[in-house]
């Protein structure tokens, strides 16, 4: 046999010292294909235990030297062979105390002799089964061995790339949070910035508003004596023409620069939204008459023909009549201002289902296609090529639309290009009776007052029409010298008893000595300004029965809440319409009342100021 057939299959260790016994051995259990090894002593058997590993020792018990017993104990108190079976063959009886010895030796089993063969190949057989499992096992256990050693293995290479890949993924992650940081520090930066830029375009805003406003009183103060001293003009005859052409040529430019400065307000006014809408029910006839009345002079003067097409009378809509008029002449006037002399001009008005429609059409210089959509922003023209009628600040159309659209409505405008002319078409809401309103409800998206046709809007006491007009004692005060020897005369021509102050002390004592029954007031006055004088008439008994008029280049709403809180009845602003401080006067009772809780003498009315747009 060869060695590596013996290396595969089991060995079994016969041990006995009669030469007959291993030859019945081996003849037994030669069927179960085992590799037999034989030892005629316990010394032989030992020497055979360190060559080689046997599933189990069939040892005899009766040996000499070296007995059964004594071989067991030897074998397996080495440790290589501590647990080998061993089957013991004995010839003689054993009582029990000597099978127990055996037992605590390492014996698994004994066989008497004469041996039944059956049972000895049974016994072996079980054990080398036994053996073989045990063996099986071990390899089992080896193989699942180097397996969880080479998992292991896998195990620590895995955590090793994955610690890799982790650290991988930190390093970018700490790169993308440094980006992140920086992309932060950036933006931070850069909205801290839009943060200052934004506070300075308020800023510079709020600079603008203070600066329309400065310029508009700072206009306003000259208007008011070259109105004044045209009014004057105009009450003494003039024998020259020239002289007569000359007075309307200064008339009608100062209404067009008054016009001007009320422009530059509202620019302030559009930009903030806050206009003021007083609405009603409004006859459309009635708003095209009244703006083209306003543009009247300006269609003279350029000598265009307007031709006007309206629907049956009875058409209206919902608004403020005074803005609305406002839109519709700025659209008259811009087509005007871009129309050459002589040109031809249409209003055309009609109702189109749920709407009503004014077009204005002309023939004037037209818009080129890449300035069409930007008509309607703020400070823009046209090009003045051509058309020497152009002018203003380029905010009549903005205006237009904002108006409108507070109204409900849309305007738009259209050309077919340069020198064809161009249409505006305004649409608005029209007012069904069904739908009329119960009242007119202002609505109001600020605080600012309207102005009517470059005139500041004026408080007309609720007192019939027909008072009156009598002779009044004034007390006018203006450090303005042209502004105050102006009105001062045109007011003694119309027969009232005036008196003059140059400032603010000068006003109060003149008052306190004359007490006349109005005072007109400029604010800006040294010394005392307006609003001082104001308080201090107001604190005095007789300062009660006082009309006080504020008469200044000021005509913001924050002006007209001083001049109330100031104790002034009505506010009016530079330059004034003699007509209407005409009509103020006559509108006062015989005693004045004062606005400030006193009751009307003799039962008069209620006091001035009691409509005015001032409050």
């Amino acid at each position: 046999m060869s060695q590596s057939e013996m290396e595969e299959k089991v060995s079994i260790l016969l041990v006995d010292d009669q030469p007959q016994r291993l030859v019945a051995y081996r003849a037994i259990l030669t069927d179960l294909d085992l590799h037999l090894v034989c030892a005629r002593s316990g010394r032989e058997a030992l020497e055979h235990l360190m060559d080689r590993e046997f599933a189990l020792v069939l040892l005899d018990v009766s040996m000499p030297d070296m007995d059964g017993f004594e071989a067991a104990k030897l074998i397996h108190e080495h440790p290589r062979f501590e647990k080998t079976p061993i089957i013991f063959v004995t010839g003689v009886h054993l009582d029990d105390l000597d099978r127990l010895k055996g037992y605590s030796l390492g014996a698994v089993d004994y066989v008497s002799v004469p041996i039944v063969p059956e049972i000895l190949r049974s016994k072996v057989s079980v054990l080398v089964e036994l053996y073989c499992k045990r063996k099986e096992l071990q390899r089992t256990n080896e193989e699942l061995a180097h397996a969880n050693a080479r998992l292991s293995e896998a195990n620590i290479a895995l955590q090793e790339e994955r610690t890799r890949e982790l650290e991988g993924f930190n390093r970018s992650l700490q790169r993308a949070n440094s980006e992140l940081e920086a992309a932060n520090r950036l933006l931070q930066s850069e909205n801290a910035e839009r943060t200052r830029a934004e506070q300075a375009l308020k800023e510079a805003d709020r600079h603008k508003d203070e600066f329309l406003a400065m310029l508009a009183h700072e206009l306003r103060n000259p208007l008011a004596p070259i109105h004044s001293a045209i009014e004057l003009m105009r009450l003494r005859p003039l024998v020259d023409p020239q002289l007569n052409w000359a007075r309307e040529v200064i008339a009608r430019q100062l209404t067009s620069l008054t016009r001007l400065v009320d422009d530059l307000l509202d620019v302030s006014r559009i930009t903030r939204g806050k206009i003021n809408l007083t609405r009603q029910a409004v006859e459309l006839e009635g708003l095209i008459s009244r703006a083209v009345e306003t543009v009247h002079p300006l269609f003279d003067e350029q000598r265009h023909q307007l031709t006007l097409e309206l629907p049956e009378p009875g058409v209206r809509v919902f608004g403020d009549p005074t803005r609305l008029t406002q839109a519709i002449s700025n659209v008259l006037g811009n087509a005007a201002k871009y129309t050459d002399a002589g040109g031809q001009i249409a209003l055309i008005a009609a109702v189109r289902q749920e709407d009503v429609e004014i077009r204005v059409r002309d023939n004037g210089i037209g818009i080129s296609p890449e300035m069409l959509p930007h008509v309607f922003e703020l400070f823009t023209q046209l090009d003045r090529t051509g058309c020497r009628t152009q002018g203003g600040l380029g905010i009549g159309l903005a205006l237009v639309q904002r108006l409108v659209q507070m109204h409900g409505g849309e305007v738009a405008a259209a050309s077919e290009g340069p020198g064809k002319g161009s249409e505006f078409v305004i649409r608005l809401p029209l007012l069904r009776d069904e739908a009329e309103p119960l009242e007119a409800q202002p609505q109001t998206t600020a605080q600012a007052a309207p102005s009517q046709s470059g005139m500041a809007a004026v408080a007309t006491p609720l007192l019939s029409a027909g008072a009156a007009r009598m002779a009044r004692r004034i007390l006018i005060a203006d450090d303005n010298n042209d502004a105050l020897e102006s009105l001062a005369t045109l007011l003694q021509l119309s027969g009232h008893e005036v008196f003059t102050a140059t400032n603010g002390g000068t006003a109060l004592q003149s008052a306190e000595r004359h007490q006349p029954e109005v005072a007109l007031l400029d604010i800006g006055m040294p010394m005392l300004d307006g609003y001082e004088v104001a308080k201090r008439i107001r604190a005095q008994p007789w300062g009660q029965r006082i009309t006080l008029v504020a008469l200044t280049g000021w005509g913001q709403d924050s002006d007209r809440r001083r001049s109330r809180e100031a104790g002034f009845d009505s506010h009016l602003v530079k330059p004034l319409d003699l007509e209407i401080l005409t009509d103020l006067l006559a509108r006062l009772p015989s005693t004045p009342a004062s606005a400030h809780g006193r009751p009307a003498a003799n039962g008069g009315p209620a006091p001035l100021g009691a409509k005015s747009s001032a409050g």
